[in-house]
């Protein structure tokens, strides 16, 4: 979550190769805003987004014959519940990380009270996952910022901040019940992790974001395939001019009828009226 608002320049950059549209979604409900993770269907038309207060809301894509965003029909922005039936408690709604398992089962990471929830269906009551003493470790307001689903059902989560420029990002990985903290990512420059999620060619993808002020927002997605002794040195395949897009902070990786690479990027606006509430669509090298 970047807490300072920036002005929007005069002029927008030049987007890099492979961008396919921004959409700007509005809609008439005071909660949609604040969008930090979105999951997108195998058809690129379904879609769940997660608000950083605790909300969430799911629709659908309309598109055109070039693939690209020309509406968005959603439901009513609606709160994630606790264990019962009520809301979770404000203090401890900073939802950041959206996971989607095959079987429709949802995880929401969050990064205030570090922990991952499970969610049969995102409208029910939720489950707490174990939560490891790192969690306690992490830096405030930079916790579970990304959370990834691979196919065998193992979860990735991993912190906005790593400690320092020099520290990997610590990734920790939930399977058979017990979480790891082997797994690390190489940190480049002053790029925060926001945003992740493993493609269609079973690689892992990581959403970054370098807040610069007045001057805006550059982000860059990188690709990382995972073997037996870890994450490899990953791969660069984006990185945005400072102030081409907003907050960008939610990533889902999939395949269109072309059978192309697309990145589905959503920004968070913060509630705040000098931002935009954005999506945003690259297509990919394979």
């Amino acid at each position: 979550m970047v807490l300072i608002a920036c002005l929007q320049g005069s002029a927008s950059p030049s987007p890099p190769p492979g961008f396919n549209g921004a959409f700007q979604w509005s809609m008439a409900d005071p909660l949609l805003g604040g969008i930090s993770a979105i999951e997108v269907a195998a058809d690129g038309l379904s879609f769940a987004a997660l608000s950083d207060r605790g909300a969430f809301t799911t629709g659908q894509f309309t598109r055109d014959a070039k693939g690209q965003i020309t509406a968005v029909v959603a439901a009513p922005v609606a709160l994630l519940l606790g264990k019962g039936s009520t809301a979770l408690q404000e203090s401890r709604a900073d939802s950041e990380g959206l996971a989607m398992a095959a079987d429709g089962t949802a995880f929401v990471s969050f990064e205030g009270a570090a922990r991952v929830l499970r969610y049969a269906r995102l409208d029910g009551p939720a489950e707490n996952l174990p939560s490891p003493p790192e969690f306690d470790a992490l830096q405030d307001n930079s916790a579970l910022e990304a959370l990834a689903i691979d196919a065998a059902g193992t979860l990735y989560t991993l912190p906005e901040r790593s400690g320092s420029l020099s520290n990997p990002f610590p990734v920790f990985r939930y399977r058979a019940g017990q979480w790891d903290s082997r797994l690390s990512i190489p940190r480049l420059a002053g790029f925060l992790a926001v945003g992740a999620d493993f493609g269609p060619d079973g690689r892992f993808y990581l959403l970054e974001r370098q807040f610069l002020g007045l001057s805006g927002f550059a982000s860059r997605l990188r690709r990382f395939t995972l073997g037996p002794d870890g994450f490899d040195a990953g791969q660069t395949l984006l990185e945005t001019p400072v102030g081409l897009h907003d907050n960008l902070e939610g990533v889902a990786i999939w395949r269109d009828a072309a059978g192309r690479l697309v990145a589905t990027l959503v920004a968070d606006d913060n509630f705040n009226p000098l931002l935009r509430n954005e999506i945003v669509e690259y297509h990919l090298p394979d």
